[in-house]
């Protein structure tokens, strides 16, 4: 029996290079058969519900392949900092979000980025006791590599002049004299990070935050890399217990660290299985990122002509682990900013292929911001995916990286089309909440290359829609090892469907960043439908 139709004039297969008039006949939970539009009433009854669009565009649902979903709740329900160019712009919107949220133990931020600020000043821990100082302050860093907390969170994690913290890659910044100044870097936000009240209820809370985020943008998959910098899996289990009660409206594939134990990383696998909560491979970073010259680089720093960067664990260390991962049939995920750090991964993968023998085990490396030329046919011929982030580059600006790692670089830097050209299977994401779950905000940045200062980066690197929209849905599908169930629309697939209040293909390139969804389906069930007075 045929439950419900969705029929329109656009319909985006994901199959198609461009959208036509079809009719998607769904039962259950799965698209049972499609149509033309003259022809569909044949197969209905007087109880198929019709969902009837004209020029609105119909599309897969949108599977965003990189998401830190806890962390990226909590941090879009704190004070949001990227607009503020100098420190005392900062204290002014902690302390008013403050004063609005009393009853809140922790005030909880993100987006600063003193590289932006006019002002000349840096991030110390007195600044923010201007703000508060009877509560902890906890703000990220814009790429969320670094952290900057008031004195309170510093006394909660005894860190001081006399502490002597250890952990694998960052560090404590302290001043002249050895006093923390309230920055700390990469594992050292762990510090503060594990100290702060978080409790289950407080999480489910963020959890379904997240959801309604989610189908409001047509986000009907995530892969959440969690939260950083532990990576704790336990998430997972608050997923499974919404899943339980009914109440997952988005797919949600996770990963655990990659830290040369094996053995919980099997026990998930057996445990996490469902449509809806899947665990799916292994992650770890090997370097941090550029603006804290935490990037790992083949050659020094613009701005730091005796300086690399260093890799977060050993070279040999992170090549064993990835055979061992491997030789278990776990796929390994690399975070991987610097070209040193993606060529490391490559040549992990590449060792592990060698030992284990090659298979279709869909590694991948996270960001690839940069690239020396010689790796990019290695992606190809390994098998690698490129998981790739468009909307960073609306992050820090063009000049603020052209400083850091010189032009010539910068033309290896965020490539799209290359990639695409050399046969390298390109999946989107976000990174949220480093950037907007908006999936319409990394397609027309995926091609346009152009920021919101009208500075374009590398235009050749641009793609078409079509192939934006391809790796938003099918290439994340496939990333999963569920492109036989998710990621176009054919029959016999899932019914994971979204609706845009205008046809991307017939409006102008900017007009992609207003563009919403209207309606969106899950498991052929209607999760989202705009409320005219939306």
């Amino acid at each position: 029996m045929i439950e419900k139709v969705i029929v329109g004039n656009q319909v985006f297969t994901g199959i198609d290079s461009q959208p036509k008039p079809l009719a998607i006949l769904i039962s259950g939970n799965k698209i049972e058969k499609i149509t033309s539009i003259e022809n569909y009433k044949e197969f209905i009854s007087e109880d198929t519900i019709v969902y009837e669009f004209n020029d609105e565009l119909i599309l897969p649902g949108f599977h965003d392949f990189h998401i830190h979903l806890l962390l990226g709740s909590l941090m879009e329900s704190g004070v949001q900092l990227k607009n503020a160019k100098t420190a005392d712009e900062i204290v002014k919107l902690i302390k008013e979000y403050a004063e609005s949220h009393p009853d809140e133990p922790v005030i909880f931020g993100s987006g600063w980025d003193y590289h932006e600020w006019t002002d000349g000043k840096v991030p110390h821990y007195k600044i923010l006791d201007e703000a508060v100082k009877d509560r902890p302050v906890f703000l990220y860093q814009a790429e969320f590599h670094s952290a900057w907390v008031n004195s309170k969170a510093l006394e909660l994690a005894q860190i001081n002049k006399d502490s002597n913290e250890t952990f694998a890659f960052g560090e404590v910044e302290r001043d002249e004299n050895g006093e923390p100044t309230g920055v700390l870097i990469e594992h050292a936000i762990g510090l503060v990070m594990n100290k702060l009240p978080f409790s289950d209820e407080l999480k489910l809370d963020l959890i379904r935050r997240f959801l309604d985020v989610a189908k409001k943008y047509g986000v009907t998959s995530v892969h959440d890399l969690l939260r950083l910098p532990d990576m704790p899996t336990s998430d997972a289990f608050l997923y499974a217990e919404l899943e339980k009660r009914g109440e997952l409206t988005t797919r949600i594939h996770f990963v655990a660290p990659l830290t040369g134990d094996l053995s919980e990383a099997k026990e998930l696998r057996e445990h996490f299985r469902s449509p809806f909560v899947r665990f799916c491979g292994l992650k770890q970073f090997i370097d941090g990122v550029t603006t804290s010259h935490t990037a790992y680089l083949l050659e020094p720093y613009s701005d730091k002509e005796d300086y690399c960067g260093e890799p977060v664990y050993d070279e040999e260390l992170i090549k064993k682990w990835t055979v061992e991962a491997d030789r278990e049939g776990f796929r390994v995920r690399f975070h991987c900013i610097g070209d040193r750090a993606v060529r490391l991964g490559l040549d992990a993968f590449e060792q592990a292929g060698k030992e284990n023998g090659f298979r279709d085990i869909r590694h991948s490396i996270e960001h690839v911001e940069m690239i020396h030329p010689t790796d990019i046919k290695r992606f190809s011929s390994l098998g690698v995916i490129a998981s790739i982030q468009p909307e960073h580059l609306n992050g820090s600006s063009k000049e603020v990286f052209e400083k850091l790692i010189g032009s010539e670089r910068m033309n290896y830097y965020s490539m799209l089309k290359t990639f695409q050209d050399n046969g390298t299977t390109v999946c989107f994401g976000t990174d949220y909440p480093i950037v907007s779950l908006n999936p319409m905000l990394g397609i027309y940045r995926a091609v346009s290359r152009t920021d919101d200062q009208g500075v374009v980066w590398s235009e050749n690197e641009s793609i078409t829609l079509s192939d934006a929209l391809k790796a938003y849905t099918y290439a994340p599908a496939y990333g999963s090892y569920r492109e036989d169930e998710l990621g176009t629309i054919e029959e016999g697939k899932l019914a994971d469907i979204v609706v845009l209040n205008r046809n991307l293909f017939a409006i102008q390139l900017e007009e992609i960043q207003e563009a919403s969804s209207i309606l969106t389906m899950v498991d052929g069930k209607v999760v989202y439908k705009k409320d005219k007075n939306e």
